[in-house]
């Protein structure tokens, strides 16, 4: 951490100008965002009923006209909108995509189904064909997050875009706070000020000051329109966090507060509430019976569908390799499956047949390579690769065989990294987790950070997913997965 000279702390402490945000500009910045989003969710549904329409026109052979369409949509539109709001999706900082893909897939469905009730008492009011109602909510749910990701795309890397978050206590729980928020700039959450009594922790981290004690808070709160705060003092005792709590959490509108739960790796947890105590649950959810059910039901019926559909495709794929290269086609290697099983798991071939031996001379003659090497487990220009490997790579078109795994049962089209036997040992009892389900042939870290993320923070994100998997997850991340393959951001 850069120390703060006295002169730096004394300027934050007396003007705080550089970090100072007006409740003019805040408020500003709520508005622009919300009226950004407002738009795209109001041109995504407004297309997705049009032509919901105009496909319902075609399968039925009927004549449309345009004008027709287009004059009851904005109308049809606006209750969505209001829904939206009302899940608190405008301008929607702090919530993550999931949960925000949720919102907007219960929103959606229930307006559906309210303009689907109505149609059947008002039909002189509004008549809604089943088959335009079965395309909308399709065209809906598929073209809404798309509107919502690219706005994010656009506009995420604005310094107006998020509001500023407060992150009291700099420890290692605070410190981990801001480079996620940091990471993640687009859940619009800028950690603009971190307070601690600790005067060694005094200085910056990641461009953020950190300050103290926690006795200014009430100060900085009056020059700085800060409306959010993050209490990450895990290590305090319950007692001293109490008082913290109780003497700071009137001065924000939120006020998130993270538990002693770093030990668990990004454990998920829900609050219940037992004889009037409130506790934690500890999450395990795809362990669950239940979902090892619905997940293999969805792996063998997407499994099919997928693999009729990409045939073609996988043999056009064959031929190119079997022209670029010398070798075979297909590369089996051993990796681990449910239960620390072993299966032969199969790739395109994507690199020279003496790879290994090209790998360990690489990485004995080049320091540099070797160390990356060791964080990420790969090398981000691999020279083992092929011409058309390279390729195949950058789309992820390479894992397209690992279908067949997913329909003999080896692997689930979505999990954790399927992981090799050698690297059990570096997996630092993250093992204990991810071995008591299928591995997926995409995950949560492939759609997320992809090279950027360390085997550690992988192994951290896998256990995240196991304990936090639904089936608004498994879509999340199936979409992003099309998304990556499309945009070329593979491996």
């Amino acid at each position: 951490m850069e120390n703060l000279t006295l002169k730096e702390l004394t300027k934050i402490l007396k003007s705080s100008e550089k970090i100072q945000i007006s409740a003019k500009k805040l408020f500003f910045r709520k508005v622009l965002a919300s009226l950004i989003l407002i738009s795209s969710d109001f041109l995504f549904l407004s297309l997705s009923l049009f032509v919901s329409l105009i496909l319902r026109d075609i399968s039925l052979e009927k004549s449309y006209i345009f004008a027709e369409h287009f004059s009851y949509i904005p109308l049809a539109v606006t209750p969505f909108i209001f829904t939206f709001y009302l899940r608190g999706l405008y301008p929607g900082f702090g919530v993550d995509v999931v949960q925000e893909y949720k919102s907007l897939s219960f929103g959606t469905i229930a307006i559906f189904l309210g303009l689907a009730t109505i149609s059947l008492f008002a039909k002189d009011f509004i008549d809604i064909s089943r088959l335009a109602f079965l395309y909308s909510v399709v065209l809906s749910l598929i073209l809404l997050p798309i509107g919502r990701a690219i706005v994010r795309k656009v506009f995420g890397n604005k310094n107006w875009w998020g509001i500023p978050v407060i992150v009291i206590g700099a420890g290692n729980t605070g410190e981990s706070i801001i480079k996620s928020l940091k990471k993640n700039n687009q859940i619009g959450l800028r950690p603009i000020i971190a307070i601690d009594d600790n005067v060694d922790k005094w200085g910056y981290f990641k461009g953020v000051p950190v300050i103290g004690g926690l006795d200014i808070i009430p100060e900085l709160t009056e020059r700085l329109q800060i409306e959010h705060a993050i209490i990450a003092m895990p290590k305090v005792t319950s007692k001293r966090q109490h008082e913290i709590i109780a003497k700071y959490s009137d001065y924000f509108e939120h006020t998130l507060v993270i538990p002693d739960l770093f030990a668990f790796s990004s454990l998920w947890v829900s609050s219940k509430e037992v004889g009037g105590i409130l506790g934690l649950e500890v999450q395990k959810r795809l362990i669950r019976s239940s979902a090892a059910i619905t997940k293999r039901f969805i792996d063998i019926t997407l499994g099919i569908i997928l693999s009729i559909l990409m045939l073609p495709f996988i043999a056009l794929i064959a031929t190119i390799i079997k022209l670029d290269s010398k070798g075979k086609v297909f590369f089996r290697q051993e990796r681990m499956g449910i239960k620390d099983s072993r299966f032969k798991m199969i790739k395109f071939r994507t690199m020279h047949v003496d790879a290994e031996e090209r790998l360990q001379d690489i990485l004995h003659n080049d320091k540099e390579l070797h160390a990356e090497y060791e964080i990420y487990h790969k090398l981000s220009n691999d020279p083992r690769l092929t011409r058309f490997g390279k390729i195949l790579r950058k789309f992820s078109l390479d894992e397209l065989p690992q279908l067949w795994n997913v329909l003999k049962g080896d692997m689930s089209l979505i999990g954790p990294r399927a992981y090799m036997p050698w690297e059990k040992i570096k997996m630092r009892g993250h093992e204990e987790m991810i071995l008591k389900v299928k591995p997926g042939m995409s995950g949560l870290w492939q759609v997320t950070d992809r090279n950027r993320s360390s085997f550690e923070e992988r192994n951290n994100t896998d256990v995240y997913y196991i304990r936090n998997w639904s089936l608004f997850l498994d879509i999340f991340i199936l979409f992003r997965t099309f998304l990556v393959v499309f945009s070329g951001k593979g491996e």
